[in-house]
């Protein structure tokens, strides 16, 4: 008998996977992703650092000048936020084709898997890994439940699996919850933060085995009837099961190219947007979309980012009146270094009426 599945789809170290991919000797590099790039800059935070980089302490949050001060050889890059978004749009996608999907954001979503059994939804959370992989090279992890808050703690179980072991899946329900979860710290429950979790220490409540054995009455007393319940609910692995798909459209198509031979003449880099626009614009076309907006990104041989944009005078899908528009943006750039990458991105007039 099957039990109402519920996966919990995390992609791993995000936007550092898809400045791999596209950068593929990235692979294995400590890189750290923040701001405009630059380490030594005030106010300025780390986004996503690669697991290299989290060995040593760096952390999301953490002012990049703190992370150079760690790390001061990793590659820093800047926050590419088009190519993450069409990144997880293509991930999205993706798990559309498995179900119904509850997106929270770039780099997770909720997939509703039906009435499956244990071998049954294990095997699904391994094949929704692997056309991941297959179709965007984006790496993921996987937790599995009968609820969105005990699936998201799933995941972090599955994140501390070897990726040598095989694809990162973990099963969090009713069956162990109490045995994995009971001598964890509070800070581990879904949604429990460090005021709340100060807080429960205050109480003597360390522990989510001593969160359980607080009395209902008490939790409301403490937190008010909102929270005190959710807590009450929450140690006992509840949560909620619905999973609330949005009408999805994309909003933009981009792509990019690093050269195997970094280019260095106008005409090479001329050339290779003319290639990359013309790819990007026939899926454009198969889609009865119209562009309103061109942007191109160049990377060059020090890993300097950067991506001018401009809008179109009209929506349109006439390579006659974007081809320009792309070449001006190229022209734009002060190239006096080699460049290793070019993307060229057509964002997408919406079908609304």
């Amino acid at each position: 008998m099957g039990t109402r599945r519920i996966l919990h789809v995390d992609l791993d170290q995000f936007q550092v996977s898809v400045e791999r991919r596209r950068s593929p000797e990235l692979v294995g590099v400590p890189v750290i992703v923040g701001g405009d790039g630059d380490p030594t800059a005030p106010r300025k935070v780390v986004t996503c650092a690669s697991y290299e980089a989290r060995a040593v302490g760096v952390r999301a949050g953490m002012p990049l000048r703190v992370a150079h001060r760690k790390m001061p050889d990793a590659v820093y890059l800047p926050l590419d936020v088009e190519a993450y978004d069409d990144a997880s749009a293509e991930v999205m996608a993706t798990l559309r084709g498995f179900g119904a999907v509850e997106v929270w954001g770039w780099d997770e979503a909720y997939l509703g898997a039906g009435e499956l059994d244990d071998e049954q939804v294990a095997a699904l959370a391994v094949d929704v890994i692997a056309t991941i992989g297959e179709r965007t090279g984006l790496p993921a992890s996987i937790g599995i439940s009968d609820n969105k808050q005990r699936a998201k703690m799933a995941t972090n179980f599955a994140k501390r699996a070897s990726a040598d072991d095989g694809p990162r899946v973990f099963r969090l329900d009713a069956d162990n919850w109490g045995a994995l979860m009971g001598p964890q710290p509070t800070r581990e429950l879904w949604s429990v933060g460090p005021k709340t979790a100060t807080k429960l220490s205050g109480l003597g409540v360390e522990t989510v085995d001593e969160l359980v054995a607080v009395p209902k009455d008490d939790l409301i007393a403490t937190f008010g009837p909102h929270q005190g319940n959710w807590l009450y609910v929450l140690c006992r692995g509840g949560g909620d099961s619905t999973i609330s798909p949005e009408p999805w459209e994309a909003k933009s198509h981009s792509h990019s190219r690093t050269f195997p031979t970094d280019l260095v003449s106008s005409e090479e880099m001329h050339i290779a947007v003319d290639e990359l626009t013309e790819h990007v614009l026939a899926q454009v076309v198969d889609e009865d979309r119209e562009v309103f907006r061109v942007a191109v990104t160049v990377r060059t041989k020090t890993f300097y980012t950067r991506t001018k944009s401009r809008k179109l005078p009209a929506s349109t899908t006439e390579l006659t009146a974007i081809g320009p528009v792309v070449h001006s943006l190229l022209d734009d750039f002060e190239l006096d270094r080699p460049v290793r990458l070019l993307g060229v991105r057509l964002d997408l007039a919406s079908t609304d009426t």
